[in-house]
C-alpha cells in the first residue's frame, strides 16, 4: 500500500466514522408510524394483562418495551395528568392539559380531544426529541382505553 493509498483509507474510515454520529445517519435510526403504533397497543395489552400500577411502573421505568431509541410511551387521563411518561418520569403527576408546543399549539388538549372521541389517531405538534435535544415535529398515535390516552410518537 503507498502512502497515498494509505492516506486515502486513513481519510475515509475517518470520514466514515464521523459520519456514523452525524444527525443524517440517525435519521435512519428514527421510529417509524408502525413502532408507534404497535408500542401504544403494547402498552394496552400490559395494562390490560397486569393493571394500571404494574404497567405505569414499568413505563416509568424506562422499560425498552416502552421506550426505544426517540420512541416512548406515555399516559394521561382525559383530563391531561400525565401518569406515566418513559422518556421524562418527572412529568408523571402534573396537569399537562394546559400546555402547549414551541409554536403555541395545545397539543395536550387535542391528544385529550382525541382520546375522548373514542377513535384512535394521529396529532401534530413540536417536542423535544430525547436523542437529539432539539425541538421537532413529532406526530403522536393517541389511542383510549380505560380512561386514559395511550401515547407514544414519532419525530419527522
Amino acid at each position: 500500500m503507498t502512502v497515498v493509498s494509505r492516506r486515502f483509507a486513513i481519510a475515509a474510515l475517518t470520514a466514515i466514522a464521523a459520519s456514523a454520529w452525524s444527525p443524517l445517519s440517525w435519521a435512519g435510526d428514527r421510529a417509524t408510524k408502525e413502532e408507534a403504533v404497535a408500542m401504544v397497543k403494547k402498552a394496552i395489552a400490559q395494562y390490560k394483562a397486569n393493571g394500571k400500577d404494574k404497567t405505569f411502573a414499568e413505563i416509568n421505568a424506562k422499560n425498552p418495551m416502552f421506550f426505544d431509541r426517540d420512541l416512548y410511551v406515555y399516559v394521561a387521563t382525559l383530563d391531561g395528568i400525565d401518569v406515566a411518561h418513559a422518556a421524562n418520569p418527572k412529568l408523571v403527576g402534573k396537569n399537562l392539559a394546559q400546555l402547549k408546543d414551541a409554536d403555541g399549539v395545545p397539543f395536550v388538549e387535542h391528544i385529550i380531544a382525541m382520546a375522548k372521541s373514542g377513535k384512535p389517531g394521529w396529532v401534530d405538534y413540536k417536542w423535544p426529541n430525547p436523542v437529539s435535544k432539539q425541538i421537532d415535529e413529532k406526530t403522536t398515535y393517541v389511542e383510549a382505553f380505560d380512561g386514559h390516552a395511550f401515547c407514544a410518537g414519532v419525530y419527522r
